[in-house]
């Protein structure tokens, strides 16, 4: 029943986008990514199996709030719990405009749902804000940014409020409250283009750096250090008229095996996007 609401919320949300927009009243991305391996925040939370991540996201109406459905789905058998959809409202601007320290800002609010547990004993939600700065480094597509996440169970009676490890169902020490901070530096290089009749597209270099202070999400016993530092690139290639298809490969180094168990992981993304 869960997931029938789920799968008619990503629906309705993607008509009303598409009649909106054709009103020129609202805009937004329709997003389906295929990725080899799903590692959020240093976790790789399907077991290095592959999963699709359908995205939808709604600027409204210029006023620089916008909403956003994310899913997460295993492509392999095993994993049904640990499909998990992400709600999120965000209010994103800029501050100090045409100055070297232009910053941009998102601040956000997230409910991560997992609609196959009968319960809300892994439901999560997070405060986030989000600060980069395309400027003052002085170089031209080269940006660095400030994550600071607040992750706490949704419900103070659940399994992870509990301190329960939903990964091996056992208790734990661990608690799936608590913040972590994420440094990226991004650069995206012009080059010349890889298709017929493309002269120049960007190649997009990213890297980020975590301190997980302890928080695990599944309710895992976390150590407080750096957990994990990823180096990843990507490019975008317009099939057609709002149409992107976006390849990507990443490599994440981690140092925290409380974290995650493998010290390396590689994976690649494929994500076709559509803007409306």
């Amino acid at each position: 029943m869960k997931k029938t609401i789920l799968f008619s919320a990503v629906f309705l949300l993607a008509a009303t986008g598409l009649a909106q927009a054709q009103e020129g009243g609202l805009h937004g991305s329709f997003d389906l990514t295929y990725q080899s391996k799903y590692v959020w925040r240093g976790f790789d939370v399907y077991g290095d199996k592959s999963a699709v991540q359908p995205t939808i996201d709604l600027d409204l109406f210029g006023t620089g709030l916008g909403l956003s459905l994310q899913g997460h789905r295993a492509n392999s058998s095993g994993y049904e719990l640990a499909e998990r959809w992400d709600y999120t409202l965000y209010y994103q601007n800029r501050l100090f405009a045409d100055q070297p320290v232009e910053t941009l800002y998102r601040l956000g609010w997230v409910y991560y749902n997992y609609p196959d547990l009968s319960c809300t004993d892994a439901d999560l939600q997070e405060l986030h804000a989000i600060l980069s700065w395309p400027k003052i480094l002085g170089v031209k597509g080269l940006v660095p940014t400030y994550v600071l996440v607040k992750l706490w169970p949704s419900s103070g009676g659940s399994l992870v409020a509990g301190r329960v490890d939903l990964t091996k169902g056992i208790p734990s020490t661990g608690t799936a409250s608590g913040f972590a901070h994420i440094f990226m530096l991004d650069y995206g290089l012009p080059i010349k283009g890889l298709m017929p009749d493309v002269p120049e597209q960007t190649l997009k270099f990213h890297s980020e750096l975590v301190f997980n202070d302890g928080v695990g999400p599944a309710g895992q016993n976390v150590d407080h250090d750096w957990s994990n530092a990823v180096l990843g690139i990507s490019t975008d290639f317009e099939l057609a008229k709002n149409l992107v298809l976006t390849p990507g490969v990443y490599h994440q180094m981690t140092f925290e095996s409380t974290v995650n168990d493998d010290k390396d992981e590689t994976w690649v993304t494929v994500g076709l996007t559509y803007k409306f």
